[in-house]
């Protein structure tokens, strides 16, 4: 079993090498030697992204389109795995969530997956809560983090990747639809709850709980039209992921 780990970055040189570096710590881990590769999407980078992850031996495509779904689609394209996991580049993977991972792999028993998250360092007392509540949300209706999702290859290309019609929520749309891939075939989708996915918590900080406030509440109003406009998400797109 080959696993493909597919990172996205956008102007990500503070952090990316921490994360290819956990990558590999992971697959070192005590049971944890692997047949793996990493691919990292430069998503129209102007600083050194690339650079770094070409030095850290990642394989590096590029996509001009700035979208988290394009990159995630043309870096899975170049990938050769059995299994596609799909990490964010501010993300530090741990040898615990990956083995969680690739034991749900190997059982033969999921379509795909994702995991409970957490930030670090950890963010004030309100983020905490938005975290929580998001990981309840996942555990409950079964969908998987942007930050952390995991799929048979196979089932990944049959429904079409990433919908390029989003902007953001992209991992959402895909947690659905491979479930209902795996559905037909009497395989489940699972989030796993005994290792968190640990994510920067740098947005916390940069956007304060005001602006993210009203963030949410523009995007409760009016949810379809935001996703797929890239002006309605200064988040995802004005500082990089």
């Amino acid at each position: 079993m080959r696993i493909s780990v597919i990172i996205p970055a956008f102007n990500e040189e503070k952090l990316i090498g921490a994360c290819l570096q956990s990558v590999r710590a992971a697959f070192a881990g005590p049971g944890e030697a692997a047949d793996y590769e990493i691919v990292v999407c430069d998503n129209a980078s102007t600083d050194r992204t690339a650079a770094i992850a070409g030095a850290a031996a990642a394989r590096v495509v590029f996509e001009p389109l700035r979208q988290i779904a394009a990159a995630r689609n043309t870096g899975a394209a170049a990938a050769t795995g059995d299994w596609f996991l799909f990490i964010d580049s501010d993300s530090v993977l741990s040898a615990g969530t990956l083995s969680a991972a690739r034991a749900l792999m190997l059982a033969g028993k999921t379509a795909g997956g994702g995991a409970v998250v957490r930030f670090a360092p950890a963010p004030p007392w309100w983020g905490l809560v938005s975290v929580a509540a998001w990981n309840a949300i996942s555990r409950l209706f079964s969908v998987a983090a942007g930050s952390f999702i995991f799929c048979r290859a196979d089932a990944f290309r049959s429904v079409g990747g990433f919908s390029r019609l989003l902007y953001a929520g992209e991992e959402l749309a895909l947690s659905r639809d491979i479930k209902r891939w795996g559905r037909a075939r009497g395989l489940g989708f699972s989030i796993i709850t005994s290792s968190a996915h640990v994510s920067s918590s740098r947005k916390f900080g940069l956007y304060g709980f005001w602006r993210l406030a009203g963030f949410g509440v523009k995007l409760l109003l009016s949810p379809w039209k935001s996703v797929k406009d890239p002006d309605r998400l200064p988040i995802f797109y004005n500082s990089g992921r």
